[in-house]
């Protein structure tokens, strides 16, 4: 049972967090997951496997690592996959749910579930796409402090 990762509308605060995450959670903590780089989408980011094309490399995207309650991690498993249009083996996914390492604040690793963009879905934003180059989809709202 892998927590999961979340970057975007799962973030405490954003619209699908109370959706699908409230009461079903048993912790959620600020995390990094390195490797990835952040791509705005509509309405929602997608993150992305790395490749050498992206801004040199060294990138990570910052969210929120969520362990579910056991007894609600099937049903949170589903409903995520629901949500992000996820089915294995389909190639007309819009992400694809992998295992990768997420890093806490204190430095500890953690395996966890990241959804990230399919790859037909990366090759049109590495292509056409905004990059959110700090990798923080909520920060991009952010008002520029003073």
């Amino acid at each position: 049972m892998l927590p999961f990762f979340v970057y975007g509308t799962l973030r405490p605060g954003e619209v699908n967090h109370d959706l699908f995450l409230r009461g079903r959670t048993r912790t959620e903590r600020p995390a990094r997951m390195p490797g990835l780089t952040l791509y705005d989408g509509p309405g929602y980011p997608y993150a992305m496997e790395e490749t050498g094309e992206d801004h040199g490399g060294g990138g990570s995207v910052t969210g929120e690592l969520v362990t579910a309650r056991p007894e609600s991690y099937a049903e949170l498993l589903r409903l995520l996959d629901e949500l992000e249009e996820y089915s294995p083996g389909d190639p007309a996914n819009l992400y694809e749910r992998v295992e990768r390492a997420a890093t806490l604040d204190d430095g500890t690793a953690v395996r966890a579930w990241v959804y990230v963009a399919a790859p037909a879905v990366a090759a049109g934003l590495r292509a056409r796409g905004r990059l959110i180059v700090d990798g923080d989809w909520l920060a991009r709202r952010l008002p520029p402090s003073a």
